[in-house]
Order: C-alpha cells, then structure tokens, then sequence
C-alpha cells in the first residue's frame, strides 16, 4: 500500500480530529482546490473516499462538506479499486 500512496502523491497519515472518520488515521491527495482522495487506515484496512473541503487546512479538522465512499477496503491487486483511484487521480 505504501507503493501506491507514495506514487499519488498521498500525504503521510495523521489522525482525524473531526470525528468524521472515527479517529482513524487519515492521508489526502489533492485534486483541485476543493476536492480530495482521502485513504482513511482502519486497522490493517484501507477505505478511499472523494471529499470536499473548503481547503487543505480543514482536513482531519472539520467535517468536510461533501463524503463519498469509492472504495471500501481498498485493495491494490484488485483492479477495479486501481481503475477507481486513477479515474480521479489522472
């Protein structure tokens, strides 16, 4: 998992303060402005979600405006979880 974290460009993980993601840690990638992959660490598991947030600083600080789970339980040897990670990343 690090392989793909690092080649998108995800942030190293830190611990969610907002509550949105139960305290697990969390690490984004940004898309635009606005919008961000986020990896939330659930343990040995690895749920990804699109996200909205009125700016980078908000994340893992404050609920963000807009959640959508993309992939539970992401796997990287499964394709369709690859397919899904790079239809937002490029």
């Amino acid at each position: 998992m690090e392989s793909i974290l690092k080649y998108y460009d995800f942030s190293k993980f830190f611990p969610d303060k907002s509550n949105t993601f139960s305290e697990n840690l969390i690490c984004y990638s940004t898309l635009n402005d606005t919008h961000f992959l986020i990896f939330e660490k659930e343990n040995t598991i690895y749920n990804l979600y699109l996200s909205r947030y009125s700016s980078k600083k908000s994340i893992g600080c404050t609920p963000p405006e807009t959640l959508e789970l993309l992939v539970a339980n992401y796997d990287k040897s499964i394709s369709e979880h690859r397919i899904i990670l790079k239809k937002y990343i490029w």
